[in-house]
């Protein structure tokens, strides 16, 4: 059995060497058009930061070291050209060479990966415009600063790589602004999380322009001037982060099928309509674990178990892929973001009724010290009680909680089961009431009618006629220090039960307080008094951080 991967990294690569671990006398080609065949492409911004400093630490396999452990013919600099599946040949060409041949195959693994977006805003010729997307991008990038010494970016886009990107440009010295199209950064989470996040790079020193878009880049030789929907910028460098698209040109001309973004189609097996061709990682669409619809959703860790899906399946074994649920993670700073499922706008594209909530418990037992509060939500289907999406930003265990959240719903957990989940306590881990038991709690306080909610969004349209009744239950101190939400009357928690009689029965009570936990006791006091109350999902801090990010750059 001759096969031929074409690409290397997280699909290829893994394909290769998941295959041969399967079949010690397969004949496995590796073609791969750039020098380098496995590489850390998660790990590149951090390099052009500082944090990493040996380039040789970004090459995870050299080819002469997977030639010498999986007994691979790597052939970098040589790239697939055209596809005849009729005789199941691949013409190649040498690039260091110019020499172009054919090379006949049993089976064929396509692992292409995705390209980044130029958009027609000009800089095409500029050696000030960068993308990255490899070894030799991180290089131009680095090399650049040294010989340069930029001042100031513009990073265009805000999603991961570009924040990745502003936060080590930022790093290495430079005063660094991303705009981006849209209302907030990265589009996996929600407007309300974003604004946490956005905030917290404010401080940071990066500026941030959203809902403005680059019109043209014009480099004037000294530097270039960016020209925006609103306004304009001036910059030394400027990192060209919109978003990916398939290489699916080498599919495209062998007549395999591709959606209407050009990502090539598969099935479960990642088997293309050609049963001898296999398609794996950023260039494939995916099925979306949560809503069970067609995706496009690159990322490193899918790719990897793509690539072993499919040498599983050139080796007669039946593996089979079951979907793509979008978990991410994210480093900005001492800040961590992650993201599993569906957000809101996610959720509402896909016609679920689902419901959401918030919480912003503290990473471990906050009497040890170094506990950190982490703003969490979840989504989950009013009708079955799934759980759908999650999003977590903060500083310290983020990464964990998200792990398990993700697995809830890889394992099609209810929201409710959280609150079973027995999960690891000591003081400086965690807390006996783990933050992912307490979201399950909150949650099944919702679902058994406990406790009635209201959001940040419904704040500007509670009424002030006095046809309801505005409390605050935070300290009198916390008020002084943070502000108070307009409108709202402030009696602690701990005060409530001796100043019920200046609350009127008869209007519905509206509470917070600053992350909503002491607003839920305030209300079930109210409720037991035979109150009508509604209590501020993530409270006052989740309010604020949002207030704080309007107008904000």
């Amino acid at each position: 059995m001759k096969t031929i991967v074409v690409g290397g990294v997280a699909g290829g690569a893994s394909a290769a060497a998941r295959l041969r671990r399967l079949d010690e006398k397969a004949e496995i080609i590796l073609l791969e058009r750039g020098g380098f065949i496995s590489f850390a492409n998660c790990g590149l911004p951090y390099y052009i930061g500082g944090r990493i400093v040996e380039q040789e630490a970004l090459t995870l396999q050299t080819p002469e070291s997977f030639k010498a452990r999986f007994n691979v013919d790597v052939r970098i600099m040589s790239e697939a050209v055209s596809i005849d599946r009729e005789k199941k040949l691949v013409a190649i060409k040498n690039h260091a060479t110019g020499e172009e041949y054919q090379e006949s195959y049993d089976r064929l693994i396509l692992s292409p990966g995705a390209e980044p977006l130029r958009p027609p805003v000009g800089g095409e010729g500029s050696s000030r415009v960068f993308t990255l997307r490899n070894i030799p991008d991180t290089l131009k990038i680095k090399s650049f600063i040294a010989a340069n010494k930029p001042k100031t970016a513009v990073v265009m886009g805000g999603g991961y790589i570009g924040v990745e990107m502003a936060e080590n440009l930022r790093e290495a010295g430079l005063e660094v602004t991303i705009v981006e199209m849209a209302d907030h950064l990265i589009a996996p989470l929600d407007y309300d999380m974003a604004c946490v996040l956005q905030q917290y790079m404010r401080m940071g020193g990066i500026k941030l322009l959203l809902k403005n878009g680059v019109k043209q880049i014009t480099d004037t030789g000294s530097g270039l001037h960016v020209e925006l929907t609103e306004g304009a910028v001036d910059c030394d460098l400027l990192i060209l982060s919109v978003g990916v698209r398939p290489e699916s040109g080498l599919a495209v001309a062998a007549g395999l099928e591709v959606n209407q973004r050009g990502a090539i189609v598969t099935d479960n097996k990642m088997a293309t309509a050609d049963n001898d061709i296999y398609a794996v990682g950023d260039a494939v669409e995916v099925v979306d674990f949560v809503t069970g619809s067609p995706a496009f959703i690159p990322l490193a860790g899918p790719a990897n178990r793509q690539g072993r899906i499919a040498a599983d399946n050139i080796a007669g074994l039946g593996s089979s892929y079951s979907g793509t649920q979008g978990t991410a993670v994210l480093k900005v700073f001492e800040m961590t973001v992650a993201t599993t499922g569906l957000n809101e706008v996610a959720a509402q594209r896909a016609g679920i009724d689902y419901d959401k909530t918030y919480g912003f418990p503290a990473s471990h037992a906050s009497y040890y010290p170094g506990a950190t509060n982490m703003g969490m939500k979840i989504l989950w289907d009013k009708k079955t009680h799934r759980l759908i999406g999650a999003q977590i930003v903060g500083f310290d265990g983020v990464d964990k909680r998200m792990d398990v959240l993700a697995t809830a719903i890889r394992f099609g957990a209810k929201v409710t089961d959280l609150v079973g989940l027995e999960l690891c306590y000591a003081p400086p881990f965690g807390s006996a009431k783990d933050p992912v038991n307490l979201l399950g709690f909150v949650a099944e306080n919702v679902i058994t009618g406990k406790v009635k909610q209201f959001f940040w969004h419904d704040v500007p349209n509670l009424p002030t006629d006095g046809s309801v009744t505005l409390l605050d239950t935070r300290t009198k101190d916390e008020v002084a220090e943070m502000g108070a939400i307009p409108g709202f009357v402030n009696i602690p928690v701990d005060e409530l039960r001796q100043n019920l009689d200046s609350l009127p029965k008869d209007k519905p009570v509206y509470v917070h307080c600053l992350s909503g936990q002491r607003s839920y006791i305030a209300c079930r006091i109210l409720t037991g008094n035979g109150y009508d109350c509604y209590n501020l999902a993530g409270g006052f801090k989740l309010y604020q951080a949002i207030k704080a990010n309007e107008g904000a750059t």
